[in-house]
């Protein structure tokens, strides 16, 4: 198992070097129109210099004489995060070609055409050692000659990169090297057990670079047991901490990373893990009161917690007025709190179909409660009257709505399902979703009683 690594970004006295060049060619050139230029830390990008691409799909970068080394960026299109390359500058004229198909090249570069054949020379490797292990080889010889040209390769290419940047890359990278043959189960056992041996968390050039963010990610999605994945996530996050250690920064940025890859992929679970026993300490000890609000919401509107109260105006027949709380509601077996707007075109498609569904059903086995995330009032009010079947709640404020918080909703339409007691039991992520989930759901006593008289 060999690590994806990124640029090493070091920090060292700003000399008054010689001027130094980047410079390169895009192609096919007349995809490409400008380049922007940031030093890379690890939480932030430094902007350095801007430079049009001409016709020939050309640019250079004229580099100031107190530019650090470093780990450098070029953006050549929006969005930043996506049209982008990493290289590494440590006081060297640069020349690189970066072509959409083939992606990135060096002319010139002793750093970057060191690293690039190093990682090309550990890919090819690793690509032995799986084919080894996936023909079902056991020849104890052929696994040395592989272990053997890992063990060369690591040694010179550490000895090439003395006295560069990129030899903190090179060390840091070093893979897990068996003394003799194990099979495959046992190699990834003891891979994951070094994976961080030469890995230091508190050096500061690793963490002043994408380097610790990747190894990092790689260990928690890469070593997991697909039967039991979100244990094996828990397991690997309990261990990248420990291997943190005391070097708080790097740990916080770490793990709002993490935090932030489970809440994307809605893993629920594992991310209410990181908060509970890492993040949200860190966050309160930070006093980053955004953090704590953004935490909250999401632990609030996860599968298993009981959904946020709120008021509801609820009307009888005579127009009287009740207020009540969604807790105090006993008059269905299953709750469907939906967030629209008037002015979002899916809710406007959804919401009546939603509406014809519950028409269809019996009394007591389902509720929906509509909350219109809106800013005008009356263009809510006048569309109510379609939807007589729902309890209604004007969302005042829009995206910035405490209900709406609550529930930790980024976009309209969004779906909760409740049960009886109040706890969220599912978020579909549409009105066919909820359809078909709600299908499944068990039908009131009463139904169920009445199915079976129909029947005899």
């Amino acid at each position: 198992m060999f690590k994806k690594i990124l640029f090493l970004i070091a920090i060292i006295p700003n000399f008054l070097w010689a001027q130094h060049t980047i410079k390169g060619t895009f192609s096919p050139a007349d995809q490409f129109k400008f380049a922007f230029l940031y030093q890379v830390t690890a939480d932030t990008s430094i902007f350095v210099d801007n430079a049009d691409i001409d016709e020939e799909g050309r640019f250079t970068f004229e580099l100031k004489k107190t530019q650090a080394p470093g780990t450098y960026r070029i953006v050549y299109a929006q969005p930043q995060d996506e049209y982008n390359f990493d290289f590494l500058y440590n006081n060297e004229d640069i020349e690189l070609t970066f072509d959409l198909d083939n992606g990135l090249d060096f002319v010139t570069s002793e750093e970057n055409k060191l690293w690039m054949s190093y990682n090309n020379s550990m890919s090819m490797i690793g690509q032995s050692l799986n084919s080894f292990y996936s023909k079902s080889q056991k020849d104890p010889n052929d696994f040395k000659k592989i272990i053997d040209i890992l063990k060369t390769s690591q040694s010179e290419f550490e000895k090439a990169a003395e006295g560069k940047l990129v030899l903190n890359f090179i060390t840091a990278s070093q893979p897990y090297i068996p003394q003799e043959y194990i099979d495959a189960k046992t190699f990834t056992a003891n891979a994951k057990k070094a994976y961080f041996k030469h890995i230091n968390f508190g050096n500061p050039v690793l963490q002043n670079s994408n380097f610790l963010i990747e190894a990092t990610l790689n260990y928690v999605f890469n070593f997991i047991d697909n039967d039991n994945a979100n244990t094996s996530y828990i397991n690997n996050i309990n261990t990248v901490v420990k291997a943190i250690g005391n070097n708080p920064k790097v740990k916080r940025i770490l793990l709002e990373i993490l935090w932030n890859q489970f809440a994307v992929e809605e893993i629920e679970p594992v991310a209410n893990h990181i908060v509970d026993a890492h993040l949200m300490a860190i966050a309160k000890a930070n006093k980053d009161t955004e953090l704590i609000k953004e935490l909250t919401y999401f632990k609030n509107a996860s599968v298993g917690a009981i959904g946020q109260d709120f008021e509801i105006v609820i009307f009888d027949k005579e127009g009287e007025a009740t207020v009540k709380k969604l807790h105090q509601l006993d008059e269905a077996n299953h709750y469907l709190v939906v967030f629209w707007s008037t002015t979002c075109s899916h809710c406007l498609e959804e919401v009546p179909e939603l509406h014809k569904l519950v028409k269809t059903l019996d009394k007591g086995q389902l509720k929906v409660i509509a909350i219109a995330l809106d800013e005008d009032r009356y263009r809510w009010k006048d569309m109510t009257y379609k939807f007589p079947e729902f309890y209604h709640v004007f969302g005042e404020g829009k995206w910035d709505n405490p209900i709406g918080d609550n529930y930790n909703v980024k976009s309209t339409p969004s779906y909760f399902v409740l049960n009886k007691d109040k706890k969220i039991i599912k978020k579909p992520y549409d009105f066919n979703a909820f359809k078909s989930y709600f299908k499944t759901l068990p039908k009131p006593k009463k139904e169920v009683e009445k199915a079976k008289i129909d029947k005899e």
